[in-house]
Order: C-alpha cells, then sequence, then structure tokens
C-alpha cells in the first residue's frame, strides 16, 4: 500500500457513510416534523455547519461529531436569547427522554444513540440571520450566514480536484487525535483561505495544508503536537524520494 492509499482509505473510515446518513437524515426529519408540530411561530428551520458541507466525522471516530440545526422564530427579534433557548429546551422536554438534554449555550443539545443535535436558535430580519452573540455571552444577538461557508466550500472543491472536503476530514481526524489542536472552524478556514499549488491528489493537498499549518498563539504542547506532524511528512516525503514506499507509509501512520 502506498501512502496515497492509505490516505484515501483513512478518509473512507472516518467519513459517514451513506446508510448512516440516510439514518441521521431520518432524526433529522423526525426532529423537523415535531418543532413543526410544537411551534406556530417558526419562519424556518434547517441544517446547517459540517454536516450540511459533508466535512462532518463520524461519530465512531468523533464522539463530538454533531448536527448543527438552526430553529428561526418568527418573533425571535423581541427577545434575548435566553428567552428563546429556554423555549427549545420546553420543546426538548416535551419530545426527548430527560437523560437524552442538555443546555451547551447557546444551544440546546439533543443526544441520541446515532447523532447529537445542537438546536441554535434564530431570527430573520431583511435576509440576515441573527443567532446567540458570544462576546456578549449569548444574552444578545450577531449576525450571521449559516450558508456561506457551504457555498464558499462547494466552489473551491469543485476548482481542487473534488479533493478538499476529503483533506478537511483527514486533518480534522488528526486534530481530534491529538486533543483539538484547533476548532473545526479553524481547519476549514484555514484550508478555504489557502491556496494549493501542483497538487493533483490527496496526499499532494495533504503535505502541502501540513505544511502550511500556523502555531501562531498556540500554546506549547499543541505547537509540539503540529511540530510532529510537520516532522514526520517531511520524513515521509524523503523517505519517498528514495524509493522506500512501505517505510513511507508506516511513517505516516504514527500521526494519522
Amino acid at each position: 500500500m502506498s501512502v496515497l492509499t492509505y490516505l484515501q482509505n483513512t478518509v473512507s473510515a472516518v467519513k459517514i457513510p451513506e446508510w448512516e446518513r440516510i439514518s441521521i437524515d431520518t432524526s433529522i426529519n423526525t426532529l423537523s416534523r415535531k418543532l413543526g408540530n410544537h411551534f406556530n411561530n417558526l419562519n424556518s428551520k434547517f441544517v446547517f455547519g459540517s454536516y450540511d458541507r459533508r466535512t462532518i466525522l463520524r461519530r465512531s471516530k468523533d464522539p463530538n461529531s454533531d448536527v448543527d440545526y438552526m430553529v428561526v422564530f418568527s418573533d425571535g427579534a423581541n427577545y434575548q436569547p435566553q428567552t428563546l433557548m429556554t423555549r427549545l429546551k420546553t420543546f426538548a422536554e416535551a419530545n426527548y427522554t430527560r437523560n437524552e438534554i442538555k443546555q451547551s449555550s447557546p444551544t440546546i443539545v439533543i443526544e441520541l444513540s446515532s447523532i447529537k443535535f445542537e438546536l441554535v436558535p434564530a431570527y430573520v430580519s431583511w435576509g440576515t440571520y441573527y443567532i446567540p452573540a458570544p462576546a456578549s455571552s449569548y444574552t444578545n444577538w450577531i449576525s450571521s450566514n449559516p450558508s456561506g461557508m457551504k457555498t464558499e466550500l462547494d466552489s473551491k472543491h469543485r476548482l481542487n480536484n473534488y479533493i478538499i472536503k476529503d483533506l478537511i476530514q483527514l486533518l480534522k481526524y488528526w486534530n481530534v487525535k491529538n486533543g483539538k489542536v484547533y476548532s473545526s472552524y479553524e481547519i476549514e478556514r484555514y484550508i478555504l483561505d489557502k491556496w494549493f499549488f501542483l497538487c493533483t491528489n490527496l496526499k499532494d493537498y495533504f503535505y502541502n495544508a501540513v505544511e502550511g499549518m500556523s502555531t501562531v498563539g498556540l500554546p506549547l504542547y499543541k505547537s509540539n503536537k503540529v511540530s510532529t506532524l510537520k516532522r514526520i511528512v517531511a520524513e515521509t516525503k524523503l523517505y519517498e524520494s528514495k524509493g522506500m514506499p512501505l517505510t513511507a507509509e508506516s511513517h505516516i501512520k504514527k500521526v494519522i
């Protein structure tokens, strides 16, 4: 097996397979139906985030994988975020068992056996969505573009040999195995902002991405994890250049 084949197989193992996605989609449809039956003041409700972008890891590889679900209230502008979070908590308690529910500001979390939902309260005004603002300890609202990154990512994916989403999942998997050096958002944002030159396959993209990873602002223990990854990649490339594919594959397995 080559390094390329190993990386491709790793991506196949960490991404949500279609049979699992069908099961999750069934849970999403059930959630949507229950929300519609419970509330009569919803403007809209929809999935967004990494599940919608297809960059999420399957839960067996990342226990914290979740589906972000925006619940847009037609009267939300009249209230502070906690009021809408209380509404969502009341909904969850009426439709799911108590041990499946918790509040994790600014969301209500519903944890099922197959997937975890994070319900995000919101309102929309003149086409702009507003969600609880972190800087205010979630007591005020901030504008959000829930579909913006998806549009950007789909374009980047198409223009880069349809490899970008696999690359993101590969880096996310390394990230999970190393205690979340970066947030998932930071990884996706880094890949979206990066230019890739002379890359034709997943291995090329992976090497290029790793070589450009920044340690600025990271604590030492996280910086060391990035440095180790970069060193292993450099050594793997050296083994490949010497015509030692089996040694190269064995070496890359040390970090991913």
